[in-house]
């Protein structure tokens, strides 16, 4: 009990904080940029956007809820892509909620799973497999901004592009070595000890190699065979997300080009990772407008308007949809269980042998 009201403390406070920060979020931005803005004059760019943008904004939305239920599909063979829909809607809106909602979304999952006839192993190898690829993709996604900024001319000077080049190319090496050990044993190996020389550096006891060749036996198969549909789902999933951005970005007037749309859209990917709001809320909207105006020039106000807008149809609206996304569930749950326990005994008996 006395941990239960722990986590709904900690989670009342950090949904209290992401709040606070949105709330003073022109506040914080002056403060930040210097620039001074007001919600009367973020109110002013929300009043241009017309409802052909809103309409293409949710076709986007929609398309890329839907790119990811192939990566639940893939991680889970059986799994239909409207069960996929209904997990992922419904474990996001609990994500959300707390602060650290991933352990309460596995739960989900495995309850929603369950229900479904799925066992226990498979529903585990599901949540590996669709965890390494969004990690493996929240990696590239950092690499990727620096590319197109270093193509696009955005940078000061020769010394700032080529250290550029080099962590953008550093880290795309590192999640090749990842993804070839997951796929080969050799390169397991060689990974394998390469932790191992890490972890003794350190001076930690723990067997790096064998915890990783343990996620490599659970994981196997379906990297072995599904692996390309699980990277077209995210790269789509994650495709459809910058074009919320993009689209965000030209309906409040900040579009910046591109390759800066891009720079920008990693980086509000990278902020959701902070935990001490639920899925970074209100610490990306401060990164993003940093970066609209700071590095791009942007005004305060459409830069400020694009991060709310993008912040709403990649966090706030999933909270209800993924409520209304649950609720269906439950209550489907709640129907089938009382048609199976009006049944006739010898007819339960014939189609469950």
């Amino acid at each position: 009990m006395k941990n239960k009201w722990v986590q709904i403390t900690l989670s009342a406070l950090s949904l209290a904080l992401a709040v606070v920060l949105v709330v003073y979020l022109p506040q914080i931005v002056r403060a930040l940029t210097g620039k001074p803005v007001s919600w009367h004059e973020i109110g002013a760019v929300f009043a241009t956007i017309g409802f052909p943008m809103i309409a293409l904004m949710t076709a986007l939305w929609l398309l890329s809820l839907f790119a990811y239920t192939f990566v639940l599909t893939g991680s889970l063979p059986g799994l239909g892509h409207t069960q996929a829909l209904t997990l992922n809607a419904a474990g996001s809106a609990v994500s959300n909620l707390l602060p650290f909602g991933g352990a309460a979304g596995v739960a989900l999952t495995f309850a929603m799973t369950r229900g479904w006839g799925f066992g226990n192993r498979p529903i585990v190898v599901m949540t590996l497999v669709s965890g390494i690829w969004n990690t493996l993709f929240r990696f590239i996604l950092p690499a990727v901004g620096i590319i197109a900024l270093l193509m696009a001319g955005e940078v000061p000077n020769h010394t700032v592009a080529r250290a550029g080049w080099v962590g953008a190319v550093s880290i795309l090496v590192l999640c090749l070595v990842v993804a070839a050990a997951l796929y080969w044993d050799r390169a397991a190996r060689l990974l394998g000890r390469g932790l191992d020389a890490v972890v003794r550096l350190l001076r930690l006891r723990f067997h790096a190699s064998e915890a990783f060749e343990r996620l490599r036996a659970d994981t196997a198969d379906v990297v072995h065979t599904r692996w390309l549909g699980l990277s077209v789902g995210m790269v789509f999933f994650l495709g459809f997300q910058w074009a919320i951005m993009a689209a965000c970005m030209l309906a409040t007037g900040a579009y910046p080009g591109l390759a800066q749309s891009i720079a920008v859209f990693a980086l509000s990917r990278v902020l959701t990772s902070a935990l001490i709001t639920p899925s970074g809320a209100g610490i990306m909207e401060g990164g993003v407008v940093l970066l609209l105006t700071g590095a791009f020039g942007v005004p305060a106000a459409p830069a400020t308007a694009t991060a709310l807008l993008f912040g709403f149809w990649t966090y706030t609206i999933e909270i209800p949809f993924g409520g209304l996304a649950l609720g269906a569930w439950a209550l489907l749950r709640r129907r089938d269980g009382r048609g199976t326990a009006t049944e006739p005994p010898s007819t339960i008996s014939k189609a469950s042998p």
